[in-house]
């Protein structure tokens, strides 16, 4: 059974920083090769692209609204993929329910939020000013 978990979430103040971490477990699909991407929901709006990474790393992405602050990473050498998001310089608009995916396979392009196939329950993270 395959399972995304977030964590690190919490409170910060405007400025502060955080560092989500996504734990992915029981995906044996494609060697293991996958592309993990994060993403945030506000209440009432769509869920929304922040930043992804391709199995090796080779291949990043991010959101313009976070490009420059947010920093995503990948351990593979543990049994368990494990993806960080540092978030740096954080504001307000940094609110919201962050949620890890995963979509199966090698990928050169960054995958559309319909190609991911997992999802974790997500993790709130509140930005006071």
């Amino acid at each position: 059974q395959v399972r995304l978990v977030e964590s690190g979430g919490g409170s910060a103040q405007a400025g502060g920083s955080l560092r989500l971490s996504c734990t992915v477990s029981g995906y044996t699909d494609n060697a293991g090769a996958n592309y993990i991407g994060w993403f945030r929901q506000i209440p009432g709006s769509e869920r929304v692209y922040v930043a992804g990474i391709s199995m090796r790393g080779m291949l990043t992405g991010y959101a313009d609204s976070v490009k420059g602050r947010f920093t995503i990473s990948r351990d593979n050498d543990n049994l368990d993929n494990l993806v960080h998001l540092q978030m740096n310089s954080l504001n307000p608009d940094d609110t919201a329910l962050y949620y890890c995916a995963l979509a199966p396979g090698h990928w050169s392009r960054h995958p559309f939020q319909s190609e991911y196939k997992y999802w974790g329950q997500g993790t709130q993270v509140t930005v006071s000013s």
